[in-house]
Protein backbone atom coordinates (compact mmCIF):
# COMPACT_ATOMS: atom_id res chain seq x y z
CA UNK A 1 0.00 0.00 0.00
CA UNK A 2 1.37 3.21 -0.73
CA UNK A 3 0.57 6.50 1.44
CA UNK A 4 1.04 10.12 0.59
CA UNK A 5 2.11 11.86 4.02
CA UNK A 6 1.38 15.79 3.49
CA UNK A 7 2.92 18.58 5.81
CA UNK A 8 0.69 21.36 6.67
CA UNK A 9 2.76 23.69 8.30
CA UNK A 10 0.85 26.38 9.93
CA UNK A 11 1.72 29.80 8.69
CA UNK A 12 2.97 28.88 5.73
CA UNK A 13 0.04 30.06 3.66
CA UNK A 14 0.92 33.71 4.39
CA UNK A 15 5.26 33.03 3.42
CA UNK A 16 7.16 35.62 1.69
CA UNK A 17 8.43 34.11 -1.88
CA UNK A 18 11.93 32.42 -1.03
CA UNK A 19 10.76 31.55 2.63
CA UNK A 20 13.44 28.80 3.38
CA UNK A 21 13.24 26.27 6.41
CA UNK A 22 15.45 26.57 9.29
CA UNK A 23 18.68 24.93 9.23
CA UNK A 24 18.42 22.58 12.49
CA UNK A 25 14.79 21.34 11.15
CA UNK A 26 15.75 20.55 8.17
CA UNK A 27 18.51 18.33 9.59
CA UNK A 28 16.19 16.79 11.87
CA UNK A 29 13.70 15.94 9.13
CA UNK A 30 17.26 14.66 7.24
CA UNK A 31 17.56 12.12 9.85
CA UNK A 32 13.94 10.94 9.76
CA UNK A 33 13.91 11.02 5.94
CA UNK A 34 17.39 8.90 6.56
CA UNK A 35 15.42 6.24 8.55
CA UNK A 36 12.29 6.10 5.99
CA UNK A 37 15.28 5.16 3.63
CA UNK A 38 16.96 2.50 5.45
CA UNK A 39 13.48 1.13 6.53
CA UNK A 40 13.24 0.39 2.67
CA UNK A 41 9.41 2.63 2.63
CA UNK A 42 10.65 5.49 1.02
CA UNK A 43 9.39 6.33 -2.35
CA UNK A 44 9.94 9.94 -2.53
CA UNK A 45 10.16 12.91 -0.50
CA UNK A 46 9.60 16.78 -1.62
CA UNK A 47 9.72 20.08 0.01
CA UNK A 48 7.41 22.94 -1.16
CA UNK A 49 8.35 26.56 -2.09
CA UNK A 50 5.63 28.64 -0.33
CA UNK A 51 2.11 29.07 -1.88
CA UNK A 52 3.64 32.97 -2.67
CA UNK A 53 5.12 31.46 -5.49
CA UNK A 54 2.91 29.08 -6.90
CA UNK A 55 -0.49 29.33 -9.24
CA UNK A 56 -3.61 27.58 -9.07
CA UNK A 57 -5.69 26.93 -12.23
CA UNK A 58 -9.44 26.72 -11.90
CA UNK A 59 -11.91 25.67 -14.48
CA UNK A 60 -14.71 27.88 -14.35
CA UNK A 61 -17.16 26.77 -17.52
CA UNK A 62 -14.87 24.61 -18.24
CA UNK A 63 -11.97 27.31 -19.66
CA UNK A 64 -8.96 27.43 -17.09
CA UNK A 65 -8.50 30.55 -15.41
CA UNK A 66 -4.85 31.28 -13.70
CA UNK A 67 -4.61 32.66 -10.35
CA UNK A 68 -0.54 33.29 -8.90
CA UNK A 69 -0.30 33.08 -5.42
CA UNK A 70 -0.64 34.14 -2.85
CA UNK A 71 -4.40 32.51 -2.20
CA UNK A 72 -6.39 34.49 0.31
CA UNK A 73 -8.67 31.83 0.91
CA UNK A 74 -6.11 29.70 1.67
CA UNK A 75 -6.18 28.52 5.71
CA UNK A 76 -3.85 25.14 4.96
CA UNK A 77 -1.32 24.53 2.34
CA UNK A 78 1.24 21.88 1.66
CA UNK A 79 4.29 22.35 2.66
CA UNK A 80 6.24 19.05 1.10
CA UNK A 81 5.04 15.61 1.31
CA UNK A 82 6.60 11.63 1.60
CA UNK A 83 5.69 9.04 -0.48
CA UNK A 84 5.74 5.69 1.63
CA UNK A 85 5.33 1.98 1.20
CA UNK A 86 3.96 0.27 4.03
CA UNK A 87 1.58 -2.67 4.59
CA UNK A 88 -1.43 -0.96 6.70
CA UNK A 89 -2.51 2.54 7.36
CA UNK A 90 -1.41 1.83 11.36
CA UNK A 91 2.38 1.13 9.97
CA UNK A 92 1.88 5.14 7.53
CA UNK A 93 0.26 6.46 10.56
CA UNK A 94 2.98 5.26 13.16
CA UNK A 95 6.13 6.64 10.35
CA UNK A 96 4.20 10.33 10.42
CA UNK A 97 4.00 10.13 14.18
CA UNK A 98 8.01 9.59 14.23
CA UNK A 99 8.58 12.95 12.35
CA UNK A 100 10.14 15.41 14.52
CA UNK A 101 7.46 18.08 13.31
CA UNK A 102 7.19 21.59 15.27
CA UNK A 103 4.18 22.85 16.92
CA UNK A 104 3.12 24.20 14.02
CA UNK A 105 3.01 21.32 11.66
CA UNK A 106 0.45 18.70 10.71
CA UNK A 107 1.00 15.52 8.81
CA UNK A 108 -1.89 13.90 6.56
CA UNK A 109 -1.86 10.54 5.84
CA UNK A 110 -3.81 9.21 2.92
CA UNK A 111 -3.34 6.16 1.12
CA UNK A 112 -2.71 6.50 -2.90
CA UNK A 113 -5.79 5.08 -4.97
CA UNK A 114 -4.35 2.18 -6.46
CA UNK A 115 -6.26 1.27 -10.04
CA UNK A 116 -7.67 -2.20 -8.63
CA UNK A 117 -9.28 0.14 -5.79
CA UNK A 118 -11.83 0.86 -8.97
CA UNK A 119 -14.92 -0.64 -10.40
CA UNK A 120 -14.25 -2.28 -13.59
CA UNK A 121 -15.59 0.70 -16.14
CA UNK A 122 -13.14 2.87 -14.22
CA UNK A 123 -9.85 0.55 -15.04
CA UNK A 124 -11.25 0.48 -18.34
CA UNK A 125 -11.27 3.97 -18.94
CA UNK A 126 -7.76 4.55 -17.30
CA UNK A 127 -5.90 1.73 -19.66
CA UNK A 128 -2.37 2.93 -19.61
CA UNK A 129 -2.45 4.28 -16.36
CA UNK A 130 0.21 1.54 -15.30
CA UNK A 131 2.25 2.30 -18.46
CA UNK A 132 2.48 5.76 -17.52
CA UNK A 133 3.49 5.21 -13.69
CA UNK A 134 6.11 3.26 -14.95
CA UNK A 135 7.65 5.45 -17.51
CA UNK A 136 7.42 8.47 -15.33
CA UNK A 137 9.35 7.10 -12.33
CA UNK A 138 11.77 5.39 -15.17
CA UNK A 139 12.14 8.93 -16.22
CA UNK A 140 12.60 9.66 -12.28
CA UNK A 141 15.28 7.23 -11.42
CA UNK A 142 12.81 5.31 -9.39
Amino acid sequence: MRFMMLMIPRGYESAAPGTMPDARAVAAMMRYNESLQKAGVLLAVDGLHPPSMGARISFPGGKPQVIDGPFAEAKEVLGGYWLIQVKSREEAIAWASRCPGSDDAIIEVRQVQELSDFPADVREAAVGLPEMQAHAAQRNGA
